[in-house]
């Protein structure tokens, strides 16, 4: 049967159920239990078709020849099955969404380790109320005022506050 042939990937509905989100899960339950009911249907039916028995149709049918043009005309009718020229595109959309995800991961890892240096830089450093102003600049270098090239207060330019 088409339907069984067109059907070449299983779809894994608890890796699927795992990405769904909370306030989608009926809509999920839906689209399973309708899935589910296609497949049960396409199952039950025979892989081909039962032959038709065209000798009971001569016997019972006063007119033959109508029989018989029926019969080499279903014999001469073909039904094209339809060529599948989405899964090649499908395939390279989803290599290029695995290559994009990789790419986000080894990103994610590498801002990970600069948070996590961050975070030490901060457990390590004294505590503000115990900190000078000194120590605030080594720590905090964009807090330092240059007050040589901005002499009077605030010591930065205006558009910089």
């Amino acid at each position: 049967m088409a339907g069984r042939r067109a059907a070449l990937k299983a779809i894994d509905w608890m890796a699927f159920a795992e990405r769904v989100p909370p306030n989608q899960r009926a809509m999920f339950n839906g689209l399973k239990t309708r899935s589910d009911a296609i497949a049960a249907r396409l199952r039950s039916l025979p892989e081909k078709p039962a032959p038709i028995d065209w000798s009971f149709y001569k016997g019972a049918v006063a007119n033959v020849t109508m029989v018989e043009e029926f019969e080499s005309k279903f014999a001469a009718l073909s039904i094209p099955e339809p060529v599948d020229t989405e899964t090649s595109k499908i395939d390279a959309q989803e290599l290029e969404a695995s290559k994009t995800a990789v790419a986000y991961i080894e990103g994610s890892k590498a801002r990970i380790s600069q948070y996590t240096q961050e975070l030490e830089k901060f457990k390590n450093m004294i505590p503000f109320d115990q900190m000078t102003i000194d120590e605030l600049n080594d720590v905090f270098p964009e807090t330092k005022l240059d007050k040589e090239k901005y002499p009077y207060w605030p010591h930065k330019p205006i558009t910089d506050l």
